[in-house]
């Protein structure tokens, strides 16, 4: 896979290893970016979490992961969550994904131009279909406190599915780390706010997730990419 311009050190780094068998220390890649002015850009703040306020109906659920978030076994720790993404003239599209705590894969995601329940509905369908609807016995669904996942209707149907629900503490984005850590290496690696269409932005989204599931080496993974590190899991 050819490297985005906005890839970082370790990226690089483990990207040279792999594919063109060469060896460089991360802090010297880091210096070498520095000096040709090779930074990424800084994030922006998610408008999405002033709009994602609950009603009083809604309920939240306990936090039953408290950061665990690997626990050694695919499909038992699935994270998720909803992130705002500004494209063409000014127009607005979310884009809700769900992250498996072990594996770091993206089993499944849904981009839209509406903060509908149905967002959030489509993203755990798709993330049933993934599993052949095999769910682990124990397996976590963790969210923020948003208004989605605390909807009557929406925690019915992941009770019914098979999972416990559990969700961050209050305005505490670091009970959701790596799903927020997605979003972030996402929205700084790929080009997306020239899409002129929502289709557009949705292919756009749907190459850098499948380029990041089979082709994207992570430190954390032993240097695999998390299609290959749920097959070592598995395989274990």
């Amino acid at each position: 896979m050819a490297l985005n311009a906005k890839a970082g050190a370790l990226t690089i780094k483990m990207h040279l290893e792999r594919e063109d068998d060469a060896v460089m220390n991360h802090k010297k890649i880091r210096r070498l970016m520095r000096k040709y002015n090779l930074v990424a850009k800084v994030r922006q703040a998610n408008p999405y979490r002033k709009l994602a306020k609950a009603t009083q109906e809604h309920r939240t659920c306990p936090n039953h992961l408290d950061r665990n978030f690997d626990q050694g076994e695919p499909g038992k720790v699935l994270l998720t969550d909803i992130t705002y993404m500004r494209y063409g003239k000014g127009q607005w599209a979310y884009l809700s994904c769900v992250k498996d705590g072990a594996t770091k894969q993206i089993p499944a995601h849904v981009v839209s131009t509406s903060l509908e329940l149905s967002i959030a509905e489509k993203t755990l369908e798709q993330l049933l279909s993934s599993l052949d609807y095999n769910v682990h016995p124990d397996a976590i669904f963790h969210s923020d406190q948003g208004m989605h996942y605390t909807h009557p209707l929406f925690q019915q149907k992941v009770k019914l599915a098979g999972f416990k629900q559990s969700m961050s503490r209050k305005g505490n984005c670091w009970d959701n780390a790596p799903m927020e850590s997605f979003f972030g290496h996402m929205k700084d690696e790929m080009d997306y706010e020239d899409c002129q269409t929502i289709e557009e932005l949705r292919q756009r989204v749907n190459e850098y997730i499948l380029k990041y599931n089979t082709s994207r080496y992570q430190w954390g993974l032993k240097k695999m990419t998390p299609d290959e590190y749920r097959s070592h899991l598995l395989s274990a």
